[in-house]
């Protein structure tokens, strides 16, 4: 077992952000409307998530991950594995932002071999966390480590006792059940042959570095092949929190919602949520923060139209 602390972070504020003069900034307390009583549809049924669109650089989300997690003295475990690398050292740069927000207990488990995944010796350090963060990198090495072993199943069990799963680009897109830019050949290819991620959100596909690599477009591809996925794409340095069948966007830039029964009322096939807006993955609703809580406006019932 090869073990170290980290993630590979770098800071991006979008240049459409600064275009349109937004000044949006993250509580760590910001409000979350609790998570229903049934059966969750989308999301965990218990615990949290925070998926972010790579180049992290905002202290206030890995404050939220640290208090997540049950705070500075729980135990985390950062997972580097979609770097590349054979091995990590303990001084591996990704864990500088975890201690900057105060966490005090941080072990990096790493392996490239799914029969070291999948021993009870390997997974010790999951038994007891309540944090677990995937660095970037590419999103199928972790599929390849991790998917059906018995570090998976201890992944699902940080959620079920209450604690929270989080990562950056790789380390988002993994989180989904559908594995968007999955090839292992290059992250160019939408659909390749990697399509299966860890399921943390069913149903759903996740992209990364949205609008500072021009991707916005790119999810149409999936969507349009498989129409009964919900597609979310996340720009940098910008993160979901996911509670249940909700999610909050935090951070510095934008997330975006690609529904096949969903356009905007200019025949839009996709649309933007900011920093404080929420979403219902079950229901596919967006909010915007207000006295009301109203509906996000100009999002009709109509389902995309063929692609000719």
């Amino acid at each position: 077992m090869n073990t170290t602390n980290t993630t590979g972070i770098r800071s991006a504020v979008p240049a459409l952000a600064l275009t349109l003069g937004l000044a949006l900034a993250l509580s760590p307390a910001l409000p979350f409307a609790p998570a229903p009583a049934h059966a969750q549809e989308v999301g965990p049924a218990n615990g949290s998530l925070i998926i972010a669109g790579g180049a992290l650089s905002d202290p206030a989300v890995f404050a939220r991950f640290v208090e997540l997690a049950g705070g500075p003295s729980a135990p985390i475990v950062i997972i580097p594995t979609a770097g590349g690398g054979q091995s990590y050292d303990q001084y591996f740069p990704g864990r500088r932002p975890f201690e900057r927000a105060g966490a005090q207990h941080i072990t990096v488990l790493h392996t490239n071999d799914p029969e070291v995944a999948d021993t009870d010796a390997f997974v010790e350090p999951l038994l007891a966390a309540r944090g677990v963060w995937f660095t970037g990198g590419r999103q199928w090495r972790l599929a390849d480590s991790y998917l059906d072993t018995k570090t998976h199943d201890a992944l699902r069990d940080v959620l079920e006792r209450g604690g929270v799963i989080g990562g950056s680009s790789a380390g988002a897109s993994i989180q989904g059940s559908y594995l968007v830019r999955g090839d292992s050949r290059t992250n160019t290819i939408m659909m390749g042959d990697h399509e299966v991620g860890l399921g943390f959100l069913k149903g759903v596909g996740i992209d990364q570095h949205l609008l500072r690599r021009n991707r916005h477009f790119d999810m149409v591809e999936v969507i349009r092949a498989k129409p009964e996925l919900l597609g979310i794409g996340i720009d940098e340095n910008t993160a979901i929190v996911v509670r249940g069948d909700r999610f909050e966007v935090v951070g510095q830039s934008y997330a975006v919602i690609y529904d096949h029964d969903a356009t905007l009322d200019s025949g839009g096939l996709f649309y933007f949520l900011a920093p404080g807006d929420s979403y219902n993955m079950a229901t596919r609703e967006a909010f915007r923060p207000g006295r009301d809580n109203q509906p996000l406006g100009r999002i009709t019932g109509t389902p995309w139209p063929p692609d000719r």
